[in-house]
Parts: C-alpha cells; structure tokens; sequence
C-alpha cells in the first residue's frame, strides 16, 4: 500500500490537485503577446483569491470584484472588548486530508492547531446531553454501550453499504480506476437516496432499531450531529467520510481570513511576466472592484469564437473581458447580478436553479478566561465540556486562547431546521436563550459571570451575498452537479456560451469545505488559459486532460414524451 495518508481525492473525479500544484512545471502558460491580458474574477473569497493568485502567476492581469470583504465565507470576527480575539462565521475548522487547500496553507506560513471537536483527541471532555440524560467522558472509549452501538451501526452500514473499506484504500493508493469502478457502480443506485433513507434502510440501523438512528441524528461522531443532513443526498455523505473530511480537523491561528488575506497580498516567487513583488493587492491598488450589478455579452468578437462580457459594477464603471470567472454562490447569478441569459445554455441555467443550500448560525461570546477547564471539587470533572445536545443548541465549543487570555465560547453552532429557529431573533435573545439550555446542562456553573461584552453571530441565509452556507445536493441531483462541475471545459459549448467559468465550493462536489472552493478555482484557471489559446505544461497536464478519462460519470436523460 501507498505511504501516503487519505486526501480529498474526490470519487467523482480522483484528479490529484495536490500533486498538480506541487509540480514545478506549473500550471501551463499563454503566449506571451497576452501578457497582460485582464481576467475579470467574480467574488473575492477563497475560489475567487486561489484564481486571480495563479491568473497572475501565468503572466495574465485578475480583476477581482468582491461586494464586501475579501474571504467570502472564511471570515473571521473580532471581539471589540479584545481585538486580538476572534471567531471564524463561516469555515473554521480544516480536514487534513485536504491537501490542495494545505498547499496555500503551507505556502504561506501560517499557523494551524488542532480543532477541537466533540469527542476528538485534542478535547478535554465532551457531554452528551439527550433526552435530559447527561453523559460526561474524557475518552471516547468511556462511552455508555448505547453510543458505541450507535457508532458501530453506522460504520457497519458504511462497510456493508457503500464498500468503505475499499474505497478508503484506493484513495489512499490513488487508484483511479478503483475509486471509478467502485464509485460509478454506486451512483445510479444512489443518486436519488437520501442520507436518511441510506440509514434506515440499512441492515445496521435496522438491527438496532430506531432509537440508535435517533441518536446518531443527534449526535453524530466525529464533528457532530448529521439529522440536519438527513434530507440530502447520500452521494454528499459518502464524498465527505470516504476522504475523512469529517475528521482530523485543524484551525487557521487568528482566524480563517488570514489564508485569502495572506494569498492577497502574496508576491509568489515564480511569476511570467510581472516584476518581483507584485501581489494582487499591488495590482488593484490595495483593493478589490466593488460590486458587481450586470454581465453581458457584448458584440465584439474576442477568443475562441466567443464575444466578450462586460462587467458592471454597483455605481456604473464598466469593463470588458475576453474571459469572465464567477466564484459567487451561483444563485446570484439569477437574483443578485442582471446576468445576460444567452450566458449559459439552458441546462446550465436548470441546473444553477436547482442547487440546494444550507441554512446555518453561529453564536459567539467572549468569557474571560477558560474557566471550563477548572475540575469539580466534588465530582472531579471540568466544569463545562464540548457540549452536543438535542435541546436549541445543538452543539457548543470551547475555545481556548490560552490561560492568559480571554477565551471564546461558540453557544450555538446549528445546521437547517435548526438554524431557522434562530433567523429572526436578535444576537442578544439568541444568546439568553442558548445560555438558558446550557444552565439546564451544567446547573450551578454560572457561566454568565464569566461573559465580556457583547455577542456575535451570524446567519449565513440571511446575508444578501451568500443566500446559504454553502450547497448540499437533495437525491436526484446529480445530474445538475456534473454539468455545474464540469462547465470549465467548454470544447463542447457552442460558441455563445463560452468564456465565463464557474468556480467556487458550489460547483464542487465538496460544497462547504474549502477544499472545493481550491480545486474549482484550479479548474476555472485550466479553462481560462485553454480559452486564450494557452496550454497545459507537458510535464504537468491539467484537469481537463482526464475528463473524458475518469471524470464525472453522465447518467443517462431519457427524453420527455411527445404529446
């Protein structure tokens, strides 16, 4: 077996990113008359940074357009009280099994720590609290009987199920042909099975009875509960435990922001055509575009047969590319930007519509010290742990900045339903109401002693530039997927549709983990220098070289009876 340890080499299409970005051959090259040559990128977070970075690098000039801030869903808070104490909004902790995400990460020097999660090695103690039952262990082998039939229900459903095991080990070995084999003998019996259906339908969970399916809804194991999940597609799960993407989580020291800020304004070492210490903050002047209102086509020819866009932002400055890059949550391509329909083909269109989102809140305060990790005098526990419950808070994390410092307490971290329930209350009622569940948890902790300044939070559906946290596809999806997916190879589009690529964690198939939001932004760079008349490096061929070799698997479409 292969030395190297489990990545995201994603069975949809196993192209290994990491070993593409490591290659020093690089990731292709244009003529060197495009020099120059202005790229309009769409959305300054991760996707939209990790494109404009390597445009640059090849020699050709990103425009990046961002409507708020740089990072997009890594984005990371600070307390007023304490500036040097922050809470990361949306992606806080980062699966190390993502390797083309660690590459920048590496890159770039930044710092990690172990993320901690219920349940995992760097956690002092986790509760589970259901049903008014309370549980309190160190060590996850200290689990009752119940949970540890609850853990092994599930990964025996994934060993008999989904052929785990086999899957896990070709990934490790990078056996593309494997992962295929095994992968697209799944899809048509799953692409319209649900996560709760997978489970109920199970041998496993049929042994062990409702109670068990209950509580792994509940609780989950690794990064926490799944029943928020229950309705999406199972392929979303089996993409997620088949990589370890929910496990063996590590955090950005400072806050996740740091990485698309630091990719901001990183001069890399290796560029075409710009003078040393060009970054993409020195190509802006400091700063992004800002909004972007409307895209169209204009009737100038530009490459490959394609007429160029115009891109117009907020106030009315507007520009025209040979080549357009969209990394922004693909519904607002139809809600929030006057986007020209002759754009895309109609499926495209259908299948942008059809994207799913999830809902999610986080609630933060700012404590000062880590008092949790004071022990009981009577009982010998600490007094409060990472907390997973079926009361409104769901889940609760403590996290330590050390015992000099103020430390934070994320009261709330909900998915869906459960997020819901929180959209219309103000951070303040968020907060009485998840500190009212926590006192029922840990009677005579007064944790409200312990709390400095004002709460922070946020609903990621609420916000005009994100409608969601990020997509999660329903059964029956994939279809819609695939030709999100694989829109940055566009020899097959006719010539009106080509020139602007989607990129971002929604065209992935690993939406709501920064690693998708790398490799499409990759894949949108292949499509760009292709569209300019560029070319891979020999030594180092693109994703859409293997496209056709191991790429999504298209399921057949019969057509619709004529009346």
């Amino acid at each position: 077996m292969s030395t190297e340890s489990i990545n995201m080499l994603n069975p949809d299409f196993p192209f290994s990113y990491d070993h593409y970005l490591a290659n020093p051959a690089g990731l292709g090259s244009v003529p060197e008359e495009l020099y120059g040559t202005e790229v309009a990128v769409i959305g300054a977070g991760l996707s939209g940074v990790v494109t404009a970075y390597e445009l640059m690098k090849l020699g050709l000039k990103p425009v990046v357009y961002e409507a708020d801030q740089i990072g997009g869903r890594l984005r990371t808070a600070s307390f007023l009280a304490a500036p040097q104490i922050t809470c990361d909004l949306g992606g806080m902790r980062f699966p190390v099994s993502s390797k083309a995400l660690y590459h920048y990460i590496d890159l770039l020097g930044l710092e990690t720590f172990d993320f901690p999660n219920p349940l995992a090695a760097p956690t002092d103690s986790t509760v589970i609290e259901l049903k008014g039952q309370k549980v309190y262990v160190e060590d996850p082998a200290d689990l009752p009987v119940f949970y540890q039939e609850v853990a092994e229900a599930w990964k025996q459903a994934l060993r008999e199920d989904a052929h785990f095991e086999q899957m896990q080990r070709a990934i490790i070995e990078r056996d593309t042909a494997k992962i295929k084999e095994i992968w697209d003998s799944l899809l048509e019996e799953f692409d319209e099975e649900s996560f709760y259906g997978f489970i109920a339908n199970s041998q496993a969970f049929k042994d062990a009875g409702f109670e068990h399916r209950e509580a792994f809804g509940q609780v989950g194991f690794g990064s926490g509960g799944w029943d928020t999940d229950f309705p999406n597609s199972i392929l979303e799960i089996l993409r997620v435990v088949y990589t370890d993407a929910d496990d063996n989580h590590r955090g950005i020291t400072g806050g996740a922001a740091k990485l698309p800020n630091a990719l901001w304004n990183h001069a890399p070492a290796d560029m075409k055509h710009w003078p040393a210490g060009t970054s993409l903050a020195s190509l802006h002047g400091g700063a992004p575009r800002g909004a972007v209102a409307k895209v169209y086509r204009t009737d100038e020819l530009g490459f490959n047969g394609a007429n160029t866009i115009e891109v117009t932002e907020r106030f009315g400055r507007t520009e025209t590319f040979g080549a357009v890059v969209s990394t922004v949550q693909s519904w607002l391509l139809s809600t929030g930007i006057d986007t020209d329909e002759a754009l895309f083909p109609a499926e495209l269109w259908t299948a942008i519509e059809r994207s799913h989102y999830m809902q999610s809140s986080k609630t933060f305060v700012m404590v000062d010290r880590p008092f949790w990790k004071d022990r009981d005098p009577v009982t010998g526990e600490y007094l409060m742990s990472m907390t997973l419950t079926d009361r409104l808070n769901r889940a609760t994390y403590l996290l330590d900045n050390g015992d000099d410092q103020p430390a934070v307490i994320l009261l709330s971290y909900t998915w869906n339903d459960d997020a819901l329930k929180w959209l219309s209350l103000t951070a303040e009622r968020r907060m009485e109401l998840m500190l009212h569940s926590l006192e029922k948890i840990y009677p005579g902790v007064d944790i409200r002693s312990h709390i400095v300044g004002q709460p922070i939070t946020v609903s990621w559906e609420d916000d005009p530039n994100f409608m969601g946290a990020f997509k999660a596809n329903l059964p029956g999806h994939y279809r819609y997927q695939e030709r999100l997916y694989t829109h940055f190879d566009q020899a097959d589009l006719a010539a009106e549709h080509r020139g602007i690529f989607l990129a971002g964690d929604d065209v992935s198939w690993t939406a709501g983990w920064a690693e998708g939001a790398v490799t499409t932004g990759l894949n949108a760079v292949w499509g760009v220098v292709k569209h300019l008349g560029g070319q891979d490096a020999a030594a180092n061929p693109g994703p859409g070289q293997f496209l056709a070799e191991y790429g999504p698997k298209r399921l057949d479409i019969k057509p619709a009876l004529k009346s």
